[in-house]
């Protein structure tokens, strides 16, 4: 793991709104991690495209939830994954 977050900044979940609005983050290399808290029922679009939809968050602050929409091959990878996974 130190390996792979070698020169990345981890930026919690709950901290991502102030961060978005504080810093560029498209300048810097940052990771984030999350577990998913509720699933909805897969949906479909007003043109036949399925997609999930999750609420993810860090554990730190359950009021502070990341919508997460999956579409295309990830939505079709992904979709069956267990809520409470990371």
């Amino acid at each position: 793991m130190d390996r792979k977050m070698a020169n990345r900044k981890l930026i919690r979940l709950s901290q991502l709104k102030n961060k978005l609005a504080t810093e560029n983050l498209e300048e810097i290399d940052w990771v984030t991690f999350g577990v998913i808290v509720r699933k909805v029922t897969p949906q479909s679009t007003n043109n036949g495209r399925t997609f999930s939809i999750w609420r993810l968050n860090d554990l730190r602050d359950l009021n502070e939830c990341i919508s997460l929409f999956l579409f295309g091959e990830v939505h079709k990878e992904h979709w069956k994954t267990d809520q409470g996974t990371v």
